[in-house]
């Protein structure tokens, strides 16, 4: 009885393994059908996630206010490294890495082998397509790891298209990756989209008809005005500020701002003004077409920089009409893509997602007058002072190589003759550090668990230090300062109002909600190679986030 028993139950799971072995294509069917044919990448240069909250009430219902509300918004989204800038920002959002494993330790760094300042992109052995100038000896080769772009490409044996877009060649370039059919970034000399032959010998026709309709020209001619009365810009302080930045040959910064008047016999201005983000989403529109962008049998990626409020947030602060206005005008960019988008190809069968390549910091000119603690940080006077300090206390040299991304990179063949270390150096000039007006704490990379920094900033720094490619010495600044001009402001620190940025994702295969678990841009590639259920980029530490239906 037990033996027939047994061979009873051997009969029925065999028949349930069977049924469910049946059943398997049928779920691989689905799961291929549900995949989205489009990806679009977005990236807002310098957008806090505050923005995202401050100016709702301004936004249009099909911009940014429909992304959050169709789709899965991330509220506590942070970069895990330092520097936040746009170079590795933009990197790790597409590799879901961090400067110490991808490379790109700024957006630019001292290169101790050849004694030069390395530019991210730059590569010399690139030409420019599409405009006489240099402005595309620019590649991804000093990229050292995969994108999602790239792995999406590798996925299907090259089937793909990838595509990238934005005014700044950094920004256009390193989301793309290594493997992209094409980046695309703007040329200030003749006001062409233009790229490298690292991708291509001679720009499409689409890309030729484009810049045919001198766009930039007619965008230039048009006086910046506010989209709204200035009352309404109720967000923001008064205009005309202190701490504001002006255009060259302006009185005030005050609006109306006449382009026309303002512009020189190149096309630079126009990043600076909303219309450089217009232009972009005009481009990114001709793109989609040009390329039959999600009309294939796999899934196409395009990566899309705004970079304007960037040019923009640098020049005014973030609390400006200028910087608000710039964001409720690209509010209308997103829009116009996202309804677009609708009758291309439907929103089912697009995956969407939208970040920031690094925050911002107030002006401090504005944060001193509200009563906080803040200031501009002298880095040339500081630099000079102890260049003579180390050659009066040591002799004579080069003792420090350069100085960048707040790190001082040291002259390893002038320690080595004179018997000293990198901590004869730091032990030597941490104490005149720690007396000027600004400077939080100093930092010994070789040595970067000895520091008295909390736990969290320490590993920011672990993280964005790339041996070959940063410093010995890294210089922390107190919260609300920086190193720059007293008017505008700027970003790189490892302080909340440089690193929280909006994370969103949009589309046919995202449920609808919201999170307020901690959440960091590295988990953005991996959560995208989830959702199209490929491999993640050679060197991402990112985890994926829930947004999945």
């Amino acid at each position: 009885m037990k033996k027939i028993l047994i061979l009873l139950l051997v009969t029925l799971s065999l028949q349930a393994q069977h049924k469910s072995a049946k059943k398997s294509p049928a779920i691989s069917k689905a799961t291929t059908s549900s995949q989205p044919k489009l990806v679009i990448g977005i990236v807002v240069d310098q957008m806090s996630y505050d923005f995202l909250i401050r100016y709702n009430s301004k936004f249009s219902e099909g911009g940014f206010k429909r992304l959050v509300r169709e789709g899965f918004s991330c509220k506590n989204a942070h970069y895990n490294y330092v520097p936040t800038y746009t170079a590795p920002g933009h990197t790790c959002v597409y590799t879901g890495s961090v400067p110490a494993i991808h490379g790109i330790a700024g957006n630019e760094w001292f290169d101790q082998r050849t004694g030069k300042v390395v530019y991210c992109t730059e590569d010399s052995t690139a030409h420019t397509i599409g405009s006489e100038s240099q402005a595309g000896l620019m590649s991804p080769r000093n990229l050292l790891v995969t994108t999602i772009t790239d792995q999406l490409r590798l996925s299907n044996n090259m089937q793909s298209k990838v595509v990238g877009i934005a005014l700044k060649d950094r920004g256009a370039i390193l989301p793309a990756g290594h493997l992209a059919n094409a980046a695309y970034w703007f040329d200030s000399f003749s006001g062409n989209w233009i790229t490298s032959d690292y991708y291509m010998k001679q720009l499409p026709e689409w890309v030729q008809q484009f810049n045919g309709q001198k766009l930039a020209a007619k965008y230039l001619s048009q006086v910046w005005t506010p989209l709204l009365n200035a009352a309404q810009y109720s967000e923001s302080t008064p205009d005309d500020q202190a701490h504001e930045g002006r255009f060259r040959n302006e009185t005030s910064s005050s609006f109306p701002h006449d382009l026309p008047k303002l512009r020189t016999a190149d096309f630079e201005l126009i990043r600076s003004t909303p219309s450089g983000n217009t232009i972009t989403k005009d481009f990114a529109l001709a793109a989609i077409k040009g390329e039959n962008l999600g009309k294939g049998k796999v899934t196409d990626f395009l990566t899309v920089s705004f970079s304007s409020t960037d040019y923009v947030g640098h020049q005014y602060g973030p609390y400006a009409i200028e910087t608000e206005d710039t964001y409720l005008r690209l509010d209308r960019d997103i829009a116009e893509l996202l309804t677009y988008l609708d009758t291309y190809i439907g929103k089912n069968n697009v995956l969407v997602f939208l970040s920031a390549d690094h925050a911002v910091a107030p002006a401090a000119e504005h944060m001193t007058k509200m009563n906080i603690p803040a200031g501009v940080f002298d880095g040339r006077s500081m630099l000079t002072n102890l260049k003579k300090q180390l050659n009066t206390q040591f002799g004579e040299g080069d003792w420090i190589r350069s100085y960048e991304n707040n790190q001082l990179y040291l002259n390893y063949t002038l320690l080595q003759q004179k018997g000293k270390t990198v901590e004869d150096i730091y032990e030597s000039i941490t104490p005149s550090l720690l007396q000027l007006n600004g400077v939080a704490n100093v930092i010994n990379l070789h040595e970067i668990n000895e520091s008295i920094l909390p736990e969290h900033f320490i590993k920011m720094i672990k993280n964005g230090i790339h041996r070959k490619r940063s410093g010995d010495i890294y210089i922390a600044l107190e919260p609300n300062w920086f190193e720059g001009r007293k008017q505008g402001t700027t970003h790189g620190s490892f302080y909340a109002y440089d690193t929280h940025v909006p994370v969103i994702f949009y589309g046919g295969p995202v449920k609808h909600g919201s999170s307020i678990d901690e959440v960091f841009v590295t988990d953005i590639s991996a959560t995208i190679a989830q959702l199209l259920n490929i491999m993640e980029p050679s060197g991402c530490i990112g985890k994926p986030i829930p947004v999945g239906k």
